[in-house]
């Protein structure tokens, strides 16, 4: 799985991961939760759109995933993304909210 360095990130692959509903949602959920599995709760999406929202997230430097036998976990990389974009991660956050 692709996941690039935290100073491979490129701001406008970021805003775009981050500019669908779908995606903040999912990032959302991670920064009050902490890790997610790849089909949420209360998620309404195809298996199959959830992944290709997850590898977008992924390849941004958004998110980054590990194994657990057959699981997968996605975490956020705030702190990758503090320290490439300060506050940046925290705007979207809180513009977000509804």
């Amino acid at each position: 799985m692709a996941q690039p360095d935290g100073t491979e990130t490129d701001l406008a692959t970021v805003l775009h991961a981050l500019g669908d509903p779908v995606r903040l949602e999912l990032v959302r959920r991670m920064a009050e939760d902490g890790e997610s599995a790849c089909s949420p709760d209360g998620v309404d999406a195809p298996r199959s759109t959830l992944s290709n929202h997850w590898r977008i997230l992924r390849e941004a430097g958004i998110t980054e995933t590990r194994r657990v036998g057959k699981a997968r976990l996605m975490s956020l990389r705030r702190t990758d993304l503090d320290t490439r974009f300060p506050g940046l991660l925290a705007a979207v956050l809180a513009g977000g909210r509804r």
